[in-house]
């Protein structure tokens, strides 16, 4: 169906966070603690649906399945071998075309303008592809680099785990691919699920090619992904896993077929179920990121506060600031933010990340929240909060969360299950 106008609901959310989030971030540099700048391009941009795992599992030919781009001149490039090097993002176009890494990032109006600061070797590993296709009007798909454990991180030329970060951070769901083949866990996978925490509700693992096995096999390969994936995914309730062979190849005789095509279903609603809930995951990013801005700024403020206190005439600056950044404990920062604000503790960031944020800015350098304040504008922090209590919630109470999402009814599918939304961001 035609994707809802939404563009209402963008402009009040990109006006809350330029004049609400945006000045105490700027004003307390969270971008350098956390490297996550938000920009115009990602405020207005589709969900993205990213692809991750070994080499050679199937990755690039499930996007060319569901896309329907097998046997067509933009289909990705499939093989036995290791063959995706780049970082290919598949979004609508007018036609198709390919457009080099370069342009993507000089392009503001688009949301990859921040991977330029992983530099020009990245860039020209990364490429889009524009393709004319109804669901890509909705969603953008990324192909990874497959991940090969004897490979040394400088061999790529790039920082490759943080540019998988990026991603990981801006993605709304995550496919982690498995074939039968592969499913030892080496370092470099190990790696990429410490990248993971904190988002397993937006991960599913998927063991594709499973029409290539027995039934008793099938069964010995499920086990033994679950026991090489149990140490890494430390959660209680276990990701959704889908078993079926994702290709435009029938299946093959004396398999599963009838549970191979309903995982297939089961994927596809789960992949709507983003769709239709973008614009609630879009809200909701932008009021976590604003938690995050506004704790940041509430504890360079008590930093700032405590050295204030704790200098003489006769005290040396240096030596006052370093005692309290190696041990914050000692003068009760962070219990002190606990105590004085509605701030979880399990939000609060590392203590580490400020001895490198500080050891960049100077303590001098920043204003005291209570000086934050102009006649006119009103104070940075009643800002923030008015935007985090009021605005953001009003926001998405008026995009009638009552509605139930059009999703495919599993009466006319055979799925078996009623799509529930795992993936709504608290």
């Amino acid at each position: 169906k035609p994707a809802d106008d939404f563009s209402g609901v963008l402009q009040r959310l990109r006006k809350i966070y330029h004049s609400s989030i945006k000045p105490l971030e700027q004003s307390y540099r969270y971008n350098e603690l956390r490297q996550h700048e938000i920009t115009d391009g990602e405020i207005t941009s589709k969900p993205m649906v990213l692809f991750l795992g070994p080499w050679s599992v199937g990755k690039s030919s499930m996007i060319n399945y569901l896309l329907g781009l097998d046997d067509t001149p933009y289909q990705l490039y499939t093989g036995a071998e290791p063959t995706t090097s780049e970082f290919t993002v598949i979004m609508h176009g007018p036609k198709l075309r390919t457009i080099e890494g370069i342009v993507m990032a000089a392009d503001s109006a688009r949301s990859f303008s921040p991977l330029e600061k992983f530099g020009q070797n990245f860039l020209e590993k990364l490429i889009g592809i524009e393709v004319p296709h109804k669901l890509l009007e909705r969603v953008t798909f990324v192909d990874t680099p497959g991940i090969i454990e004897n490979r040394k991180q400088q061999e790529r030329g790039y920082p490759f785990n943080d540019v998988c970060q990026w991603f990981i951070d801006r993605a709304d769901l995550i496919f982690v691919v498995f074939d039968p083949t592969k499913l030892d866990v080496g370092l470099e996978l190990e790696m990429l699920f410490r990248q993971l925490k904190g988002r397993e509700s937006q991960i599913r693992i998927i063991l594709n090619k499973a029409d290539s096995l027995a039934t008793q096999e099938l069964m010995r390969v499920y086990g033994a992904l679950f026991w090489s994936l149990a140490p890494l995914i430390n959660v209680t309730e276990p990701p959704r896993v889908y078993v079926s062979s994702f290709w435009p190849h029938e299946y093959q005789p004396e398999t599963h077929q009838d549970l191979f095509l309903k995982e297939e279903i089961s994927l596809l609603e789960d992949l709507n179920q983003v769709i239709e809930n973008r614009m609630e995951n879009k809200i909701a990013f932008i009021r976590q990121h604003a938690i995050r801005v506004r704790i940041h700024a509430l504890l360079v403020d008590r930093y700032l506060q405590t050295y204030k206190d704790k200098m003489t005439f006769f005290s040396d600056g240096e030596l006052v600031f370093r005692d309290i950044v190696e041990d914050p404990d000692k003068f009760f920062i962070f219990k002190t933010i606990l105590a004085k604000t509605n701030v979880s503790k399990f939000d609060l960031p590392n203590r580490e990340a400020y001895k490198d944020f500080f050891g960049i800015n100077p303590i001098t350098s920043f204003k005291l929240l209570s000086q934050q304040c102009s006649y006119m504008g009103g104070c940075f922090l009643d800002k923030i909060e008015k935007a985090i209590t009021r605005e953001l919630p009003d926001l998405l109470g008026s995009l009638g969360l009552g509605k139930k999402p059009n999703v495919l009814s599993c009466d006319v599918t055979g799925c078996g299950e009623t799509p529930k939304n795992r993936y709504r961001k608290p």
